[in-house]
This record gives structure tokens, C-alpha cells and sequence, in this order.
């Protein structure tokens, strides 16, 4: 506890417990939000007749550039103090005194924090939208390019690599909109409550709130200093999108593998081993998996240390921030990774020649037999199911078929079948596969490429908004600014 506070009702302070119990380190990044935060309540004051103009701008003129002068030290506990104790030094107890007046730092802390969580989560945004175009223009490079899908891990039908990509593309476009969901509830201003039930000074809480750009303010007093839930929301947010991510680099990882051979990852996101030279490792990809649980760690570490608080502030608080800008900063490092490795990605061709991924197209020999030879769709399955078993034991391919075999496999279930070469020939071809599968959302050439077009609209209209974002925080900044000055200026006329 700073000596601030050991003017009172406690005195002694142990070296040791400071360190122990201080948050320092992690309000680093908090520093210019208190700063802001208590121009803003001193405007407050001001306007409201609680302090004197003349006093008010003393304080203006320590705070104006503090962020950029002060450093803190553990001795200082936190961040607020710190603020304080350096306004006190530059202009004495009786102006300086009165910074605290109508606040806590049960407040403030949960104002800082949402401050400075509203910029991240814009950077997240923003870091999304980029890794959104990414993915776009890679799916118009590869609208043509075939790759199998899978279910269970066993090939299942052909698609292709854009329509893979933009699976990938919705994911994270949920993500997104649950980011900006979070975004509106971190939007909203504790200042005013106190440190539990406000206070009797008439204080203006709508006005700080407007200063700082909040959005509207966290009304009940009770619950703007005690609630976190707000993190938990980010954290939960960014575990679902950890989820994503690291399912979308299993299939990377998973791909590149010398048993599926379907991409390559370039030589600058890959390793070798120290003893075996053939090796080409996907380290990044499987840093980024690793990283993608780190996220859901911080969740389940931040809902463990708040299940059990009771109501109101608890230091217990301090000790959940840190997992918050732990996972953005995975999060966000792991997205501008992604951005450049999709492009540089190695997709193979001419992959339907594996004897193993013709059998991808066994649907479409079934739907043949349903659209051209009227047979329902349960027995077409196990006519071909039948000539498939033959087929794999023979070591042949699903081009191999013929209709003598569909004719033997059918006569077993009491039906006479006689089917054209040709008809098996375009059924079982791959690239027909994906041109006639034109249903909305299929893989189709013409389907994606309406569903990149759809979608470039889209990430358009998130930019907007984000960037709208931005700019209100960015003009409440400047117009707290301009008030300042003008107390700075109004002191120094005659």
C-alpha cells in the first residue's frame, strides 16, 4: 500500500506484501486511460462546481503529458496511486488532494480497463477483416482447384480449396459479429459508482462517460465496480474463435502430411528436424494449435477465480486482467500469422488420380442411377456400395466400374439394370461432381464465386463499422483535449 494510504487507519507496510499483492506490472498498460480518466472526471468537477476552475487546471497541467513522464514502481501498488501521488507532489495536498474526490479506484480500475479492452477489441476486429480478404483472394485463385473433403478423417466427396476457404471465412465471420456483440457491453462507463455506492457529491455520470466515448453508462453502482463479466464475454468470444482457428490449422497440419499430400507449406513457415534430414516440420501451424488452447486456458482460469467471489470489489479482480490481454495478444498475433501464410499455401492438383479419393464421387454414381434409371435412392446406394466392395478388393478404382458390374450387383437385390459407359464415365468424374453440386452453398465455380462476391460486400461493411468505432473514440479523445487546453490557455490570459 502506497504511504498515500498509510496515513490512516493502517500504518506499517510490508516490502514483501506491496510485491506480492501489487498489480503494477500489468497496469503498464493502463497508465494513458487513467490519465484520460481523471482529465475527464476533473472536467466533471469542474463543470459540476465541486472544485475551483484554478485548481482544476493545476491539475490539468501535471496530467496533460503524465503518461509520458511517469514510470511506475512497485512501491506505487497500482497505476492510480501512482497518478495520485504524483499529482499531489506537483501541487500540493490541498489541490492535488482533492484528484479522488467523488471516485475509487474500484471505478476507475473498471473504466481503465474497458478502455483499454475497446481498442483491442478494434485491433481484433480489424486484424479479422484483414485475414477475411486474405481468405477471399486466395478463394478466387481457387475456385477451380480440387481437393477431397473428409468426414471422419476418410475422404468423403470433392470439393474444392475456395469452398474449403470460405467454410473458414463464416467462422470467423461469427466470431466477429460475437466480438462486436461484447464490444457494445465493454462500451458502457462505470465512472461515477464509487467504490460501491456513488457518492454524495453531484456528480454529472454522463458526462465522463462522454468524455471517454463511452457508449452510455454502467448504471447500477453496485454492479459497474464488482462485474467482470464483460472479460468472461471477450474471453468466451475468443475461446469460440480459438476453436475455429485451431481446427482450421489441423487441417493444415493434417494436409501437409506425406500420407494426404494435398498442400505444402512454403519453406519460411516450416522447420527440419536436428537429426532427420528429410523432415519438413509445420511448426507454426503447430504453435498456433497450442496457442488456441492458451486462450481457452485463460477462460477457464478467469471463470474459476470469479465463480466463487461475493458480490462488490475484490483484489481477487486484479488477477483476471492479465489472462484478458494474454489472449488477445495470442489472438492477435495468431491472425496476422495466418493472413500470410494462407496465400503462400501450396495446394496440389490432379489429386483424384490417388486410387483412395476416386471412391469421393460414389454419390453421384448413386444420384445417376436415381435421375436417369428411376431407382430409388436407398437401393441405388447399395447397388453401388455392392460394386464398390468388389472394386476395393480387387485394388481397382471407382472409374473401373462398369455396367456389367451395376447390372450383377442389382440383379442380387431383383432389379435388371442397364446403365450407358458413358453415363458412369461423367458421374464418377470429379470435376463434374463439383459443377453439378450448384445448390446454394455448394462448391460449385459459379456458387462460390457468388459467395466471395456476397461476402467482399460484407467485409466492406464490417470495415465501416469498425472504423466508425474508432473514429468516436478517437473524436472524444480530441474533444476532451481541446477542453483541457482551453483551462490551460484561459490561465495563462491576464
Amino acid at each position: 500500500m502506497p504511504d498515500l494510504l498509510r496515513k490512516g487507519r493502517l500504518r506499517s507496510v510490508r516490502g514483501d506484501v506491496v510485491k506480492f499483492t501489487s498489480s503494477i506490472e500489468s497496469d503498464e498498460r493502463l497508465l494513458k486511460h487513467v490519465v484520460d480518466i481523471n482529465k475527464a472526471h476533473i472536467v466533471m468537477l469542474i463543470e459540476q462546481g465541486i472544485i475551483d476552475p484554478a485548481a482544476g487546471t493545476q491539475i490539468f497541467d501535471v496530467l496533460k503529458d503524465l503518461d509520458g513522464r511517469l514510470t511506475l514502481k512497485p512501491s506505487h501498488e497500482d497505476v492510480h496511486m501512482a497518478v495520485e501521488e504524483e499529482v499531489i507532489k506537483a501541487t500540493g495536498p490541498e489541490v492535488g488532494g482533492n484528484l479522488h474526490i467523488a471516485k475509487s479506484r474500484n471505478d476507475q480500475v473498471s473504466t481503465a480497463i474497458r478502455i483499454a479492452l475497446r481498442e483491442e477489441l478494434i485491433q481484433l476486429m480489424k486484424l479479422t477483416v484483414d485475414l477475411h480478404s486474405t481468405i477471399l483472394s486466395s478463394s478466387k485463385e481457387h475456385t477451380e482447384t480440387l481437393i477431397p473433403g473428409y468426414t471422419h478423417l476418410q475422404p468423403a466427396q470433392p470439393i474444392t480449396f475456395a469452398h474449403y476457404l470460405i467454410s473458414f471465412y463464416d467462422a470467423l465471420s461469427r466470431d466477429l459479429d460475437r466480438v462486436l456483440e461484447a464490444y457494445g457491453r465493454v462500451d458502457q462507463c462505470p465512472m461515477g459508482a464509487g467504490a460501491l455506492a456513488t457518492t454524495s457529491f453531484p456528480i454529472n455520470r454522463e458526462r465522463v462517460a462522454e468524455l471517454l466515448g463511452f457508449g452510455s453508462v454502467l448504471e447500477n453502482s453496485l454492479d459497474a465496480v464488482a462485474s467482470r463479466d464483460f472479460i468472461l464475454e471477450t474471453l468466451a468470444s475468443l475461446s469460440i474463435m480459438a476453436v475455429n482457428v485451431s481446427r482450421f490449422v489441423e487441417d493444415l497440419t493434417i494436409w501437409c502430411t506425406s500420407e494426404f499430400r494435398l498442400i505444402e507449406l512454403p519453406d519460411e513457415f516450416s522447420s527440419t528436424s536436428s537429426i532427420m534430414p528429410q523432415k519438413k516440420n509445420p511448426e507454426v501451424l503447430e504453435v498456433i494449435r497450442a496457442r488456441m488452447g492458451c486462450i481457452i486456458g485463460d477462460l477457464i482460469s478467469s471463470l474459476t477465480m470469479m465463480k466463487g467471489l461475493p458480490s462488490s470489489y475484490n483484489l481477487d479482480l486484479q488477477e483476471v486482467t492479465p489472462k484478458l490481454w494474454d489472449a488477445l495478444e495470442v489472438m492477435e498475433g495468431s491472425l496476422k500469422m495466418l493472413s500470410k501464410l494462407i496465400p503462400s499455401l501450396d495446394v496440389k492438383g490432379n489429386v483424384f488420380t490417388r486410387r483412395d479419393l476416386t471412391f469421393t464421387t460414389s454419390t453421384e454414381l448413386a444420384n445417376m442411377l436415381v435421375r436417369k434409371y428411376q431407382i430409388p435412392f436407398r437401393t441405388a446406394h447399395n447397388i453401388v456400395g455392392a460394386v464398390i466392395k468388389i472394386l476395393i478388393e480387387n485394388n481397382q478404382r471407382l472409374l473401373d466400374t462398369t455396367p456389367e458390374m451395376l447390372q450383377e450387383a442389382a440383379k442380387i437385390l431383383g432389379l435388371t439394370l442397364r446403365v450407358d459407359m458413358e453415363d458412369i464415365r461423367s458421374a464418377v468424374d470429379p470435376a463434374n461432381f463439383v459443377e453439378s453440386h450448384s445448390a446454394r452453398g455448394g462448391p460449385s465455380i459459379k456458387e462460390v464465386s457468388r459467395m466471395i462476391d456476397a461476402r467482399e460486400t460484407t467485409s466492406s461493411r464490417l470495415q465501416s463499422q469498425i472504423s466508425e468505432k474508432q473514429n468516436r473514440l478517437l473524436d472524444a479523445n480530441r474533444k476532451l483535449g481541446q477542453i483541457i487546453g482551453s483551462y490551460l490557455e484561459s490561465e495563462k490570459s491576464p
